[in-house]
């Protein structure tokens, strides 16, 4: 389906499934089918809605505000629009990001909160380079899309970031602007969420790969300041663990809406 927020087409694709509402924000350069592994998975156990963030997949790509806020506002309209709320929110990377902010300014709409390899520190100043550079490496255009998943390091993430791909008259080439993808990093480089961590008061659940991005240090802060969340480290996961162990983020939504469950109970007086 397509949602308009200030002027911005968004896409979002609605599984249909007749359990809880859950909003899956992808990272950096993704796109929402990225998490059709974690769908195979849960089958109709859950009603999940994957939102093209602005300048990223089918949505709008040359968007004039690529602030945090931009994106937060996106997923509230997205909440809002589809009439979903409590939502449980789930994050991937820098979509996990956006999803610990929408949840500290709008606590009515998000009912629990799973981030996958996501944290609350800034990014590092030099990072906005780093993704150029990357983005600048990929040999576009693609001839196949086997050849795009070798280059992105083969198996489930390598095909995952491949399936990303659109095609051309003359090849496989990103669906992104990627100075706009720069332009979101640089947003994020200037801005701490640890306020934001800590405010949030609803169930959290922080999906950690054992060969993920998040510095140690970063995540016993997060434990600090949140220590009834809870922390998973999935064993010889990276950072892209939805794609490669979409089975443990599977398990962990579970396990998120058991508790989530719980709380309701409790708060209610009921059993069960």
């Amino acid at each position: 389906m397509t949602l308009e927020h200030d002027g911005v087409r968004l896409v979002c694709r609605d599984s249909g499934g007749s359990g809880p509402a859950v909003l899956l924000l992808h990272g950096l350069a993704g796109q929402s089918r990225e998490w059709e592994p974690l769908g195979e998975r849960i089958g109709g156990r859950y009603r999940l809605l994957a939102l093209d963030q602005r300048g990223h997949g089918d949505s709008e790509p040359r968007p004039g505000d690529t602030s945090r806020a931009a994106f937060v506002a996106d997923a509230v309209e997205a909440i809002r629009a589809l009439d979903v709320a409590p939502v449980i929110l789930a994050g991937q990377s820098l979509g996990g990001v956006t999803a610990i902010q929408t949840a500290a300014a709008h606590p009515d709409l998000v009912a629990a909160l799973l981030l996958v390899e996501a944290g609350a520190a800034p990014g590092e100043t030099g990072l906005p380079g780093q993704i150029d550079g990357w983005l600048g490496s990929w040999p576009v255009p693609f001839a196949t899309r086997g050849d795009a998943a070798g280059f992105f390091g083969g198996g489930p993430v390598g095909e995952g970031w491949a399936a990303g791909l659109v095609s051309t008259p003359d090849g496989l080439r990103p669906p992104f602007d990627p100075e706009v993808i720069v332009n979101v990093i640089a947003d994020h480089v200037h801005r701490s969420n640890w306020e934001a961590w800590a405010r949030i008061t609803c169930p959290a659940t922080v999906v950690l790969g054992e060969q993920g991005i998040l510095p140690a240090g970063e995540v016993a802060e997060m434990r600090r300041l949140r220590p009834d969340a809870r922390f998973v480290t999935v064993p010889q996961a990276g950072h892209d663990l939805h794609l490669d162990h979409p089975a443990a983020v599977a398990g962990e939504l579970d396990e998120l809406a058991r508790r989530l469950l719980v709380t309701r109970c409790s708060a209610t007086g009921r059993r069960g």
